[in-house]
Order: C-alpha cells, then sequence, then structure tokens
C-alpha cells in the first residue's frame, strides 16, 4: 500500500517519470535490434495495458489471429504490468501501436496519433467509476473519507485521474482524504479488492465493470458504483507520430476500423463487448485534458 502523491506533484510526477523512463528508453532502446528484427519480418508489435483483456487466453489468442489475417503482418502482442511501461515503449519507438489510456494519451498528444478509437454501445465513449461494497450505506463521496482506498494505476484516467480531480474540486487531497490508498494495477483488481474487504472503495473503468458483471457476476455484484463520472473518450489504441504513416499502421487501422464487418472479427468484438472501432477526432479526449491542466494549475 501506498499513499498518492500531493496535488502538486503531478506535474513533476510526469517530468520525473518521462527523465527516468522515456528518455533514457529512447536514447538506449529507441531503435533496438528486436524492433529492427521485428520489422524486417512484416512483425507488428501491438502493445496492451493490464486491463482485464490481458487475463483471457482465448481472447488474446482470438484478437491475435484475426489482426494477422487482416493485415497480412504477424501480430506480437507485448504485455507489461503498468501503463507507464507499455506508453514508454510506444513514444519510444518500440511498439507499432498499442490500446493505452487516454490519460496518457493527452499528456503525450504531441508525439502520439491515434490509430482507433473502440465503440462502447455505439459510442466512443466510458466512464469512471466509484466504486463500494454492495451493502454499504454510502451516498456520496463525502462518505468515503477514512476508506482504504483501491486505484487502479497512476496513469489511468478512470481509475485514478477522475477521482483525484473530484477530490481537488471539493479542496481535499487523497492521502488526508482516504486513510490508505493502494494501486493495484488492473481494473478487475480493484474490483476483487472491494469485494473482497481489502479496500472499502475504488477507482475503476465502467466498462470493465460492466463487461465483468456480465463474466463474473457473482464477484461484482459484492460492489456497486457510488458515482458515475461524465461520458469520456474511451481508451484508444494509438502509434507515435514517426511510425503513423508506414505501411504497418496502415494495414493495422483498415483491420480495426472494418472488424465488425468480418466474421472472425466480430467474434473478437463480441468477446469485448464492443460495437467496433471508429477513426474519432482527437478532441473526444478534451474532458480528459481539462482534468489534466486542472491538476497542473493552469485552469
Amino acid at each position: 500500500m501506498s499513499g498518492a502523491p500531493p496535488l502538486n506533484a503531478v506535474d513533476r510526477t510526469w517530468s520525473r517519470r518521462s527523465a527516468m523512463r522515456l528518455a533514457g528508453i529512447a536514447a538506449f532502446c529507441a531503435f533496438s535490434a528486436d524492433h529492427a528484427q521485428a520489422q524486417a519480418q512484416g512483425t507488428i508489435r501491438f502493445g496492451l495495458t493490464p486491463v482485464f483483456l490481458t487475463n483471457d487466453l482465448e481472447l488474446l489468442n482470438s484478437l491475435q489471429a484475426y489482426l494477422a489475417h487482416a493485415t497480412g503482418y504477424e501480430i506480437e502482442l507485448i504485455t507489461r504490468r503498468t501503463y507507464q511501461e507499455v506508453t514508454a515503449l510506444l513514444v519510444s519507438g518500440q511498439l507499432d501501436a498499442a490500446w493505452i489510456c487516454g490519460y496518457p494519451f493527452v499528456h503525450y498528444r504531441d508525439n502520439l496519433e491515434l490509430v482507433a478509437v473502440p465503440n462502447w454501445n455505439g459510442k466512443p465513449l466510458y466512464q469512471s467509476y466509484l466504486i463500494v461494497g454492495a451493502d454499504r450505506e454510502a451516498t456520496s463521496l463525502a462518505y468515503l473519507e477514512g476508506d482504504i482506498h483501491a486505484f487502479s494505476d497512476p496513469d489511468s484516467n478512470s481509475g485514478y485521474l477522475v477521482t483525484r480531480t473530484l477530490l481537488y474540486q471539493q479542496e481535499r487531497q487523497p492521502e488526508i482524504f482516504f486513510r490508505k490508498t493502494m494501486f493495484t494495477y488492473g481494473h478487475r483488481n480493484v474490483i476483487r479488492a472491494v469485494a473482497s474487504g481489502l479496500a472499502q472503495s475504488g477507482s475503476v473503468d465502467g466498462y470493465v465493470w460492466e463487461v465483468m458483471r456480465e463474466i463474473e457476476p457473482d464477484l461484482v455484484n459484492r460492489t456497486r458504483p457510488l458515482r458515475k463520472s461524465e461520458w469520456l473518450g474511451f481508451p484508444p489504441i494509438a502509434t507515435s507520430r514517426v511510425l503513423s504513416h508506414s505501411p504497418r499502421i496502415e494495414a493495422l487501422t483498415k483491420a480495426l476500423l472494418s472488424m465488425a464487418e468480418k466474421p472472425e472479427g466480430e467474434r473478437v468484438l463480441r468477446m469485448l463487448r464492443l460495437t467496433g472501432f471508429e477513426a474519432a477526432d482527437p478532441s473526444i479526449f478534451d474532458g480528459i485534458a481539462a482534468k489534466v491542466a486542472l491538476l497542473r494549475g493552469v485552469l
């Protein structure tokens, strides 16, 4: 367990991560031998952040098979424990594309381009849920003061940024408002923590909560949403600006945008509970950008 950093450390935290991770990786590994070999062999290196889908081997295999068939390239799925690790690989050029979160996309908007954005229930939007135990008598954020609170990842919009911004707007600090905080590094793990009583409340991706309610109802029904955020840009698939017009990315974009039109692609979408992918305008992430700006003291 660890306390959340002070509010005025948000920008410094990003800067420190950039200095310690991205600069070092870019200098030493940006054009690594593995990536050069993958390009030579016609391979798309596709990164996945640690959301619920990385725990589903059947889904990963189906996604890999569809993308390989639709793009004509071999697909190498790359997973890491944290959002930061995947984003660092993407920005430094070691991944061709990655399914990331809107928070790091906003932060590295000058370095990244959208490939496609998933549609959930027909829209490229989702919500952050603030969850508590199903039987808990709590009706607002104020009831959660003194809780042990589970966040997903410090670079997650729905699993961290939304709740942190909400507290900031009420002139509260997470490390003071909550008795303790933890990062579970996975939205599924946030749900498990609250359902088991390890945490008394949590911040989680609403899409993941809703899908898991279908897949693991006995677990998820031990929790309930206390608050749902406004609709925000769904976690996108992005690429580095340098690679955005490469044949690999063009093939990947076409495969994603046409996924709903192909039986094997439709099967993957059903497993994901998505209705498709679209070429969304980056402005759908303006709501997330406003939260980042607020915490930086810009607004």
